[in-house]
């Protein structure tokens, strides 16, 4: 047993050291024109068309601070254009009773799925929840499908399986790190450094990870995002 830890230990190891980075963030500036939003540094949002302009997406003294305003229709989406087909994301994050933070993993060149969405890790302070989006509810037939009130237990089945969560019970308004690691058809997570849950399923492995978006229904303060490829 001891040999087999020391293995997976070394293996965890030479896997972080073959990555490559790709991109990383502090937040440690400010937007040139107070009260616009202007994230900078390669990051755009949808508050253009969402919330019809307001700013949802504030730098203060070195961190993201994300909120979705009163007259948005959707929740807040910050985008970042980076390519891969494995790889890790890190980041520091905070958030409040009922808030949550996804980070998507996207390719709009594919078709098949609403508005290119592949996999998605959402955390709140009571669980993560890892899913596949390409194979279940973003592809867009199964998406169809439930506009029309398909409740069917064969659909119902299906994307029950296109999902896993693990329990947290983390301290709100308390900033927790998040490491996510998308490795073939597997993803997997770590809350505080602690290893919280994995999942397999087959959308997770497609092989163009063109973007990484933060999604946020309510509010969350977001630092420190370090992006790298493993392939």
């Amino acid at each position: 047993m001891k040999h087999l830890l020391i293995f997976l230990s070394l293996g965890l190891s030479l896997r972080a050291d073959t990555a490559t980075p790709l991109f990383s963030d502090d937040f440690a500036r400010d937007e040139a024109t107070p009260g616009k939003e202007d994230i900078g540094n390669g990051w755009t949002s949808n508050s253009a068309w969402r919330s019809k302009g307001h700013q949802q997406v504030d730098l203060i003294d070195g961190v993201m601070h994300v909120t979705k305003h009163a007259e948005a229709d959707h929740g807040v989406a910050i985008f970042h254009n980076v390519e891969f087909q494995d790889g890790i994301v890190e980041l520091k994050f905070k958030l409040g009773e009922g808030d949550d933070l996804g980070v998507d993993f996207v390719d709009r060149e594919l078709k098949t799925v609403h508005a290119g969405h592949l996999c998605i890790a959402r955390v709140t302070n009571k669980a993560v929840t890892l899913t596949d989006s390409k194979t279940g509810g973003m592809n867009n037939e199964i998406r169809e499908r439930r506009e029309k009130g398909d409740k069917s237990p064969e659909l119902a089945a299906l994307l029950k399986t296109k999902s896993k969560s693990f329990k947290l019970d983390l301290k709100p308004n308390e900033w927790h790190s998040m490491n996510i690691t998308v490795e073939g058809d597997k993803m997997s997570v770590k809350i505080d450094d602690q290893d919280t849950g994995s999942f397999s399923s087959e959308g997770i492995a497609h092989p163009t990870k063109r973007m990484i978006t933060l999604a946020v229904n309510k509010s969350a303060d977001v630092d420190d995002v370090k992006i790298s490829k493993l392939k």
